[in-house]
């Protein structure tokens, strides 16, 4: 995956509360691209023919390198839909569309099931949205990483105003290397921010927020690293067993935990390492 067209990203984060102040993150270029290329393999493969998929017991489609959600006309889940936002972010970045998605009246999700997009995959449609999604990987990139920088200041807004100090240090503690970044990064694009109503089963949520909740540590670097990993698998269990029996969410717990798992693989395999086991992925 070629590294975003830019030199460099920026994110910069405007606190809620003047006392808790104001950073920036930078990523380079190469970090950005390594980045991008790790959000691809854990939700592709590393294979663009999943760049489309529709996940058994699911009630919409995941598109793109961020399995963005786009939930067929007529219908309202609880998850964030993203994929109208990616496109809406396409346009604005002046990339062409294909026709049947350009109009927002007619670009809603034209499968209704799995079965539907199953019998439809050999398809002219099908197969131009594949075509769109290998061709527009780097603004997937950026749509991800501004998912990240508008992040904080939702998770600051919803959080008590007496842990706001506290997430916000152990936000930028995973902030402060490109592999703990590459872990915002990712965990906010499959997890969410945790700040949705909606993505609560008996009250309690699985995203960043909650994660950074469950952190006390001080040191940077591995340590926070795995404090955040340690947190996060401890956020998803409680998702599981909270969870409707009918969703049979059990089935997601090796994959995420696996998942959860690059993050440690990455602090000695990114771009600034000086262990760096490979190029890229």
């Amino acid at each position: 995956m070629k590294a975003v067209v830019v030199a460099a990203l920026i994110f910069g984060y405007t606190s809620v509360s003047a006392a808790i102040g104001t950073q920036q993150i930078v990523i380079s270029d190469a970090d950005a691209g390594w980045i991008g290329n790790k959000i691809f393999h854990n939700e592709c493969g590393g294979k663009n023919e999943y760049l489309i998929s529709w996940n058994d017991g699911e009630d919409f489609i995941s598109l793109g390198i961020g399995h963005f959600i786009w939930y067929p006309d007529n219908k309202i889940g609880p998850f964030d839909e993203s994929f109208p936002d990616l496109l809406e972010f396409i346009k604005e970045n002046r990339r062409e569309l294909p026709d049947w998605l350009r109009d927002p009246e007619t670009s809603r999700c034209p499968w209704q099931s799995k079965d539907e997009l199953l019998r439809d995959l050999q398809s002219p449609k099908v197969r131009e949205l594949r075509t769109f999604l290998m061709e527009t990987r780097d603004l997937q990139l950026i749509f991800i990483a501004n998912r990240l920088k508008n992040a904080l200041p939702k998770i600051l807004k919803t959080a008590p105003e007496e842990a706001r100090f506290r997430i916000e240090y152990q936000f930028y503690r995973m902030a402060s290397t490109p592999a703990g970044v590459y872990a915002l990064v990712d965990y906010v694009n499959f997890s969410g921010e945790g700040v949705l109503a909606t993505e609560r089963y008996k009250g309690k949520g699985w995203g960043l927020l909650q994660v950074l909740e469950r952190m006390n540590g001080t040191e940077d670097g591995p340590r926070a690293i795995r404090e955040f990993v340690q947190a996060a698998k401890e956020t998803l269990a409680e998702r599981v067993r909270n969870s409707p029996p009918e969703r049979n969410e059990q089935r997601w717990t090796r994959g995420w935990r696996n998942r959860l798992n690059t993050y440690i693989d990455a602090i000695e395999n990114n771009p600034g390492s000086p262990n760096k086991k490979e190029a890229a992925l």
